[in-house]
């Protein structure tokens, strides 16, 4: 059975997993807010086999532009080195596919993504639960504009107190991608091009 090594370093949380199948074989998740660079590459030797795989799926973004780097870095070399394929999954989708699975209590039918970005933003995007699939696309918007963008009462990911705060209304869930739920993942949104997704246009602007 294909065993997969999941990294996902695009958020202030550093995780790691390798998964066979829907089977979760080990998982690492730490907070660091900083310092993926130094904590990535001994916490995948520190999985079995020193997380050897058949194949590599990590986290495109959005999210920090430096953590993004990071992943996709280290998933690209990894790829390389040992032969095999690459493929990715937004930050969005992960924390969908989390919500769709969790237990804890009954949400809608669909929910929507928040998450902290630059410059005071935030991310955002509509999912619905049952086929997993996106309803809109990824938004960097003032945090006034996100309030607007999400109907959806449950509001899922690190800016989702912000935007409810926002709009005054609604139920936030703080969450961090986390690369163990990537079992939860349907295919289709498990098997992106490993390039950076980065929500939102370039800061710098080329010269007149």
């Amino acid at each position: 059975m294909l065993r997969t090594l999941v990294i996902d370093t695009a958020t202030a949380a550093c995780s790691v997993a390798l998964i066979e199948g829907k089977a979760i074989i080990a998982a690492t998740h730490d907070v660091v807010g900083r310092g993926h660079a130094e904590r990535l590459m001994p916490m995948i030797a520190a999985l079995p086999g020193g997380g050897r795989a058949d194949a590599i799926l990590v986290d495109c973004g959005p999210g920090s532009f430096t953590g993004v780097r990071i992943g996709l870095a280290a998933a690209r070399a990894l790829g390389l080195g040992w032969g095999i394929g690459v493929h990715g999954y937004s930050s969005t989708a992960i924390l969908a596919a989390a919500a769709a699975n969790r237990t804890a209590s009954p949400i809608g039918s669909s929910i929507g993504i928040a998450m902290v970005g630059g410059h005071g933003e935030l991310f955002v995007q509509r999912y619905a639960l049952h086929p997993l699939m996106p309803l809109s696309a990824i938004e960097s918007l003032p945090p006034h504009a996100a309030a607007t963008a999400l109907s959806e009462a449950d509001i899922f990911g690190s800016g989702a107190a912000q935007l409810v705060a926002a709009r005054g209304s609604g139920i936030a869930h703080d969450q961090l991608p986390r690369a163990a739920d990537a079992v939860l993942l349907p295919e289709d949104l498990a098997r992106l091009a490993p390039s950076p997704i980065y929500g939102r246009g370039a800061d710098a602007k080329p010269a007149a």
